[in-house]
């Protein structure tokens, strides 16, 4: 029977998803058998898994840390937010409803939960070690009767919990001791130590306050993890839409139900770039519609505060638009969708020669593809697709030569005038792409040529997790699991 251990944190952003994959990174570089789990996680960027199913990207990331293909089984419970304290609830990869936040409390979640426990035992047969990541704060007090990705996990399981704190916030020391006083005596058991994250500063001026922890609680201050710069994905929570001054403009339209934003992540470093709401604010060189959780109503959204003409005229002004996703079907010429808004035909803003069907099954693959777009034609890239929408076009943007591994040959996306849509969530993490789209444009504005910076996830894994066991005691918790 495997073992399991669990990260809480004092609160949202505190650093569980990311110290939960640098320990599947560090015990599986150890030569154990490891793999990640959260029972329920509340994101809009999502991920495939290896059998087609939708997973958190944390978990998915986790997976990679453990070097292990992501599966449904180690995020069961998805909830992706619709707006109105409603949420799809995604089980076992599979949408199976949308419901607001009370009718989920009190109808589907204990059953949910009982099966996501089903789930745990399974993997800790089959595993030495899961490393489970907790929600939020373990004692919200309003919440701690319904939460289902904490406490009552970890006693399932009879986990070893690590709470970590976020000290570059401020009151962490309070965070932790507040936690642990509103924990019940037998929760409090389970916790085996603390864990500060992100530190900038001297180690040593802390260590009053962890002798303080130690003698009330009995419980050993694990290390303290460095302030780290990284490009690991933060979750939903930390994610900032940060506005960067440039000499090439970068528009991205942040849409009510925006989803899969990490998409944009590789145009941050080299770019300006601004997140916009309003139509006065569209001015871009280049201007992106992204991913959609409700594609049809951000459609109406744009149309109703005038962004959609903002878009286009720009787009006669010169600019070059660009859709991800949802972001595509909004710049076709029709879609017909009566799954998810079920408005029917609608209108599109016409940009690309596209029409767009939404059917009741959900795409959730990673693929392999060949562009057709002239400027680049030939050249292999590769993504995730998470879609309802089936789209035809006169033009593709590319071929997918390659479904979840087995070989394909399907048109995707489509180009015209100064303009693209893509099914390919990920297309700007082509780094070899995206350089040489970007100094297209730059050519265009006479400005010179920049190198795209280039990371992979694998490195910025390897590295962290190599930060991490240099930081905390990696013996001491193998003791006490063993």
């Amino acid at each position: 029977m495997g073992k399991a251990l669990m990260i809480q944190g004092t609160s949202s952003g505190a650093g569980k998803s990311l110290l939960a994959l640098a320990l599947c990174r560090i015990f599986t570089n150890m030569g154990y058998d490891v793999v990640p789990f959260k029972s329920q996680n509340m994101s809009l960027n999502s991920a495939p898994s290896i059998e087609g199913g939708e997973i958190s990207r944390a978990q998915y990331l986790q997976a990679l840390a453990c070097k292990k293909k992501p599966s449904i089984k180690f995020n069961p419970i998805l909830l992706k937010p619709e707006g109105n304290m409603r949420s799809q609830v995604v089980f076992m990869g599979k949408p199976i409803g949308s419901v607001s936040a009370k009718d989920y409390m009190l109808s589907k979640k204990e059953e949910l939960f009982r099966k996501a426990m089903q789930v745990l035992d399974e993997l800790l047969k089959k595993h030495d070690i899961v490393v489970i990541e907790g929600a939020g704060s373990p004692v919200e007090i309003n919440l701690k009767d319904y939460d289902i990705a904490n406490m009552r996990v970890a006693k399932h399981v009879d986990a070893k919990v690590i709470l970590v704190t976020d000290i570059d916030r401020g009151g962490s020391f309070a965070s932790i001791v507040g936690t642990m006083e509103l924990l019940s005596k037998e929760e409090r058991e389970l916790v085996m130590g603390f864990v500060f994250n992100k530190f900038r500063g001297d180690v040593s001026l802390l260590k009053p306050g962890f002798e303080y922890l130690e003698r009330k609680y009995g419980k050993k201050v694990l290390g303290v993890i460095p302030y780290t710069e990284h490009k690991i994905p933060e979750e939903d929570s930390l994610v900032s839409f940060p506005k960067i001054k440039g000499d090439l403009h970068i528009q991205i339209i942040k849409l009510p139900h925006i989803s899969n934003f990490t998409d944009f992540e590789p145009l941050h470093w080299a770019n300006g770039i601004d997140y916009v709401t309003k139509a006065e604010e569209i001015k871009g060189d280049l201007i992106i519609i992204p991913g959609s959780k409700n594609t049809v109503e951000d459609l109406f959204w744009m149309r109703e505060n005038g962004i959609e003409d903002a878009i286009v005229q720009a787009h006669k002004d010169g600019a070059f638009v660009v859709g991800i996703c949802g972001g595509f079907q909004m710049l076709g010429e029709k879609i017909i969708d009566s799954i998810e808004s079920k408005r029917g035909e609608v209108k599109g803003i016409g940009l690309l020669k596209a029409k767009t069907v939404f059917a009741k099954t959900k795409r959730t693959n990673h693929l392999k593809a060949e562009v057709l777009w002239e400027p680049f034609k030939g050249m292999r890239v590769e993504g995730y697709e998470i879609r309802m929408g089936r789209s035809v076009s006169e033009k593709p943007f590319s071929i997918i030569r390659e479904i979840n591994e087995t070989k394909a040959f399907e048109p995707e996306g489509a180009v015209g005038r100064r303009v693209f849509g893509t099914y390919l969530h990920g297309i700007f993490h082509n780094f070899e792409f995206t350089e040489q789209f970007l100094n297209m444009l730059r050519l265009e504005r006479g400005l010179e040529p920049i190198t795209v910076r280039r990371w992979s996830i694998e490195e910025e894994i390897e590295q962290f997790a190599k930060i991490v066991k240099k930081s905390i005691d990696i013996d001491y918790i193998l003791e006490v699991l063993e």
